[in-house]
């Protein structure tokens, strides 16, 4: 199985480098089968139960990942199509900031692949009872990405108090953290 985690990160190193990422949303090729890559809770990649140490493999491999309408998630090449395994959420947001700009304030949480997401109508929070209701931000192509031990006080202590209720405001949207 080294043998394809080799190959999918060849095939797909001139689509990453593309803007925006690869056009996963494009692309539909035939299941190719199952790969034995598990996405554990708290954000780590396992490829037949050791860890993925190449944090750009991991990133490569998420910029490519979506979940589909039978609630699965793939790897997804312009050819090939590799059903894997995920515990939780895919992503971890890992940081969030307040970011004010036109006397509007935006959220930004940072992924653990890297890129930041705000937290907005596109991009809503919502909150996991599996994970004791911590915040979990939606992003494209069914994806999520639970806030983690260390971003998730960050999210509270940039919440406001609405009638016992913790609150947060962002691009003109509010997210209850309840």
């Amino acid at each position: 199985m080294t043998d394809s985690l080799d190959t999918l990160s060849r095939q797909l190193e001139a689509a990453r480098r593309a803007p925006g990422g690869p056009p996963v949303e494009q692309w539909d090729p035939p299941l190719s089968g199952e790969i034995d890559i598990r996405i554990l809770a708290d954000g780590s990649w396992l490829h037949e139960g050791e860890p993925i140490r190449r944090e750009a493999l991991v990133r490569l491999f998420a910029s490519i990942l979506r979940r589909e309408d039978d609630g699965a998630y793939y790897l997804v090449t312009p050819v090939e199509k590799w059903r894997i395994t995920v515990e939780l959420h895919p992503l971890v947001v890992e940081d969030v900031e307040a970011v004010e700009e036109g006397g509007q304030v935006t959220l930004l949480a940072t992924c653990n692949t890297g890129r930041q997401v705000p937290i907005d109508a596109g991009h809503p929070l919502f909150t996991e009872p599996q994970a004791a209701g911590a915040a979990v931000v939606r992003l494209e192509r069914g994806l999520t990405a639970l806030f983690s031990r260390k971003a998730w006080p960050r999210l509270v202590d940039l919440a406001v108090d609405e009638d016992g209720a913790a609150v947060v405001y962002s691009a003109g949207q509010r997210f209850p953290l309840a």
